[in-house]
């Protein structure tokens, strides 16, 4: 039977304390994996950093013990930043094996590959050692996911032909990027002959909260499509596009998804076509690009412990909102820093944030930006200790 192309990003799950990444709310998730499941999907996608590194011993816990082998498929991947000599990739290859309890991995990839992960793989001979784990059974695809230019996708697919699938972002609004490139990232893998797994289709939530005037010319041609629908709809439709990955955090975004995914049907020309007159409508409004990854603060990435994510949603929210409650983003603000969080103003410009950036923003430079925007807002006020 062929499989769904729905998978599950678990990397958004629901919370029991939206300020802990970390408090993943097992009950709630053991539910939303088990509706998933009903449906006859089957493809979970976690990591190894996803949820403070707690992702895969959560996926373990509600499908993995729960539910037989053969009704789920497991992706992980190599955390390509967390690797600094060869025994370190043994050590975490062996931990993932523990936390997700399995004896193989349906996919596993090689998180991130951008050109100095792809020199670090090298480096420490990780390609030939998951290799070397695909002929002993214990990996049955093996691929990489990848936020590089289309030339360098090239260049890795030119170099090692054995790489099954590559795991692209890809989405209407970032289709001729060029910081993103999706199209010819697309284009660069199936001219090798690979299949794609797409991520953020809805950008981080972006094309799942359109503008208005771009939600009205949605409405008009489906009044039943949600504007996240049309997004998955738009990537999913692609040739050789095998599964489109989703963070669904909660039960209205798993019942819309699977709604139209159960049994899909792709876009037709003139729906394309509406799409892109809605990305002339969303380049025009979004300030910020940020997709709410994380990869930037993960880890205590950021020495000034700044809420990076959080401070570009609440700058775009302002900017995107037709009717402004400036005193509402600045409350949210205030409460971050409550919360020993840093301002935006206090970057040090170290740039750690940048390089691991898959949509490669200026990091330091919009910081700068949001700082104007809400620190100088609040003047001197700083949180009571």
């Amino acid at each position: 039977m062929e499989q769904k192309r729905l998978g599950y990003g678990w990397m958004r799950l629901p919370l029991t304390n939206p300020d802990d990444r970390s408090s993943v709310d097992i009950e709630r998730a053991k539910r939303l994996a088990d509706e998933f499941l009903a449906h006859g999907f089957s493809y979970f996608d976690t990591a190894y950093i996803y949820h403070n590194g707690q992702s895969e011993r959560i996926l373990r816990e509600c499908v993995v013990e729960r539910y037989p082998r053969e009704r789920f498929t497991v992706a992980t991947k190599m955390p390509m930043l967390n690797l600094k000599k060869p025994e370190d990739q043994v050590r975490i290859y062996e931990d993932q094996k523990k936390q997700l309890g399995v004896d193989f991995f349906d996919y596993y990839l090689l998180h991130n590959l951008n050109s100095s992960c792809y020199d670090r793989a090298l480096e420490l001979g990780t390609i030939d050692y998951l290799r070397e784990k695909k002929k002993k059974g214990e990996i049955r695809h093996l691929g990489f996911s990848f936020h590089d230019t289309a030339a360098y996708l090239d260049k890795i697919l030119t170099e090692n032909p054995d790489f099954e699938f590559v795991q692209l972002q890809i989405n209407y609004l970032d289709w001729d990027s060029t910081g993103v490139q999706s199209r010819l990232c697309y284009e660069t893998a199936r001219r090798h002959g690979k299949w794609v797994v797409v991520m953020e289709p809805c950008k981080g939530g972006t094309l799942a909260q359109v503008p208005p005037a771009a939600e009205q010319l949605l409405r008009e041609a489906h009044p039943d499509w949600s504007p996240a629908s049309w997004a998955i709809r738009f990537a999913a439709g692609l040739p050789d596009v095998q599964m489109v990955l989703s963070g669904m955090s909660d039960e209205e975004q798993l019942s819309d998804n699977m709604s139209f995914m159960e049994d899909f049907v792709s876009l037709t020309e003139e729906e394309e076509k509406l799409l892109f007159r809605v990305r002339d409508i969303l380049q025009e409004s979004i300030a910020i690009p940020c997709t709410g990854c994380r990869y930037c603060v993960e880890g205590d990435r950021c020495p000034q412990n700044i809420a990076i994510p959080n401070y570009f949603s609440l700058y775009n929210v302002e900017q995107l909102d037709t009717n402004p409650s400036w005193s509402s983003q600045e409350e949210y603000y205030k409460n971050l820093l409550k919360q020993n969080y840093g301002r935006a103003g206090d970057c040090i410009e170290c740039h750690q944030c940048e390089e691991i950036c898959p949509q490669h923003i200026d990091v330091t430079g919009w910081l700068k930006k949001v700082s104007e925007r809400f620190d100088e807002g609040i003047g001197e006020w700083r949180p009571w200790r």
